[in-house]
């Protein structure tokens, strides 16, 4: 019997057989809104990722962990780090981060700040600067964030004349404080272990894990995890062939760079932040992460998504936690409705009238009971009107004129279409419907909104 032939038996496929594919099991869905998955840098990564993927990329793909520009790592151990006792730190990129900015920027300000010293000091101090970068919940983009950076950290000192053996960025990594939540607090320590794991498998070379409403002795004992169970003090650049990270790292890689040159092109660093322009560029990404949580685009479990309305919280945070947070938006609605609470005894009673087409009436009082649950509402489910202190009508787009007409009457409370059927707005309106919630609208603006019309104060 003859040996198998593995490259006879199974040829290469080309990219435009897949794309083939692909386009045809989508049955005429649009490719980019189904398929294509866009990072907060406005990035495109596709489902998929080939050797060809690859051609376009400089030459460290072949480079091994402690090799020349370091993409790899190091080449030595990382090492836990409790909080309190973390080296010092001569760029704190992780500021910049929990005030909302992007990962490309991360690493443009971190080469532009660097660069200024190198320029200051000259380059042999390169060997000792130590960046202190914070890890977010976006997984493989927070990977590729710390490859990068060390990948262009390396041009920057090559190009002011350092040796290659200097130009091996230190990294301290910490778990960020940008995305963790107040209620639903049990989510911070998955968020943290998955953000731990990030930073090592990108190769950082200290670990802290900072506790956020759950105890110091969970926050110690994620690294140990990752050592003594995982191994991964023993894996060298575990994300290694992995077609996806590595050009995601040469992707935000070169969106960085162009950054960076145009801090530069600005005056450099030191100028670049005192003209305000630093500021506005990271208050532009933060509101667009606001915008994105507000519209329950990028979910926060237990907090824009699955509320658990058990959940009460008086807690204050430590002043060295008291940061901008993206759960800040919603944690506001819930406190206002809590002190609402506190004042009467009560919180507001949303009825989910479900009525018609069964599929569309319960997919709509779903949604609509995880919607109001953001703001703390109680809701309840019912198939007949009965008190409440705002009623929801919750059926298809077709039964809402005839359902209204019939239910708006009947309440003196305001009555409101979960959905929105542009082509009844206006007569639903005229029906005496005092508003819409559906897919896309802006959350935080909606309950707002509900808490000053039902009287709930500040």
């Amino acid at each position: 019997m003859s040996a198998l032939d593995l490259p006879a038996e199974f040829p290469p496929v080309p990219v435009e057989q897949w794309e083939d594919a692909i386009r045809k099991d989508l049955k005429g869905a649009d490719y980019d809104k189904r398929l294509l998955w866009r990072t907060d840098e406005g990035i495109a990564l596709r489902p998929y990722a080939t050797s060809r993927d690859m051609e376009l990329m400089e030459g460290w793909l072949r480079t091994a962990p402690g090799e020349y520009p370091f993409v790899r790592g190091s080449g030595r151990a990382w090492q836990p780090v409790e909080a309190g006792l973390e080296p010092r730190a001569d760029i704190l990129a992780d500021a910049w981060h929990n005030r909302g900015a992007t990962a490309v920027e991360e690493i443009a300000y971190m080469l532009a700040a660097g660069a200024e010293m190198l320029e200051a000091a000259g380059v042999d101090v390169a060997p000792k600067l130590v960046c202190r970068f914070a890890v977010g919940s976006q997984f493989f983009v927070e990977i590729a964030k710390l490859r990068a950076a060390r990948l262009t950290w390396a041009q920057v000192v090559e190009a002011f004349g350092g040796s290659r053996e200097a130009a091996c960025l230190r990294i301290h990594a910490v778990t960020a404080t940008a995305n963790k939540t107040l209620y639903d607090a049990g989510n911070n320590l998955l968020r943290a272990s998955a953000e731990a794991l990030a930073a090592v498998i990108g190769g950082c070379d200290w670990l802290t894990v900072i506790p956020f409403r759950f105890d110091d002795h969970l926050a110690r004992n994620i690294p140990r995890i990752l050592r003594e169970e995982a191994y991964l003090d023993r894996v060298a650049d575990p994300a290694g062939g992995s077609y996806a990270i590595e050009v995601l790292t040469d992707q935000l890689a070169r969106e960085a760079w162009k950054v960076f040159q145009q801090v530069e092109a600005a005056g450099g660093f030191a100028i670049y932040r005192d003209s305000g322009a630093l500021d506005r560029a990271i208050g532009a990404s933060r509101a667009r992460k606001e915008k994105a949580a507000a519209e329950r685009r990028r979910v926060l479990v237990g907090t824009n998504a699955y509320p658990n309305l058990a959940d009460r919280t008086d807690a204050e945070l430590p002043a060295a936690l008291q940061t901008w947070r993206v759960a800040g938006l919603f944690e506001r609605l819930r406190r206002r409705t809590e002190r609402h609470e506190r004042r009467t005894g009560r919180v507001p009673r949303v009825l989910l009238l479900e009525s018609g087409d069964e599929k569309m009436r319960r997919a709509r009082s779903a949604f609509c009971a995880g919607f109001f649950g953001c703001a703390g509402f109680e809701t309840v489910t019912r198939r007949e009107l009965e008190p409440a202190d705002l009623v929801v009508l919750c059926s298809a787009d077709a039964e809402y004129g005839e359902l209204a007409a019939r239910m708006v009457p009947l309440t003196d409370r305001p009555v409101i279409v979960a959905g929105y059927p542009k082509d009844q707005v206006e007569a639903l309106t005229a029906a005496g419907v005092a508003g819409f919630v559906y897919l896309g609208s802006n959350a935080v603006e909606t309950l707002e909104q509900w808490q000053d019309r039902l009287g709930m104060g500040d």
